[in-house]
């Protein structure tokens, strides 16, 4: 599978970290703040995640590994595209929270998957730091009630 890969951001979030892991693990809502995504729980540990525009984009499926409300939710990636580990810590911060996201993957496509990595890790951070900042805003304005 090769070498894997490494992704991460992180956002302060002006809201309590109940609220905040509540909005992050309320799997229907994430196409509020994931950019580009929406995703659905499909049974007790299993998660899929579609990102893009149908019908170009792919489909990132998922099984919790940890869940330690409210401060962590760590997950397999199991798809053909995203496979690897990923996880979103949740932890108190200067009167609100501090959020991680953090993904060790293995990149497809063998030696082409790697050679491409810097552009898709690029891409990569990009939505994830717009995902976070998009999380902190409606943990704001709404806090975990649905939109």
């Amino acid at each position: 599978m090769g070498r894997p890969v490494y992704l991460a951001a992180a956002v302060q979030v002006a809201a309590p970290p109940e609220q905040v892991f509540a909005l992050i693990t309320d799997w229907p809502r994430h196409g509020e703040w994931m950019v580009l995504t929406t995703a659905r729980q499909l049974g007790p540990g299993t998660i899929e995640a579609y990102t893009g525009v149908r019908p170009f984009g792919f489909l990132d499926t998922m099984t919790i590994t940890q869940w330690q409300p409210p401060a962590l939710v760590r997950v397999e990636h199991t798809g053909r595209i995203v496979r690897g580990r990923g996880a979103i810590r949740v932890r108190p911060h200067a009167g609100g929270s501090r959020v991680i996201w953090a993904e060790e993957l293995r990149p497809p496509f063998g030696p082409l998957g790697r050679l491409l990595w810097p552009i898709a890790a690029l891409v990569g951070a990009v939505f994830a730091r717009r995902s976070l900042r998009k999380l902190a805003a409606l943990a704001e304005r709404t806090g975990s009630r649905p939109a």
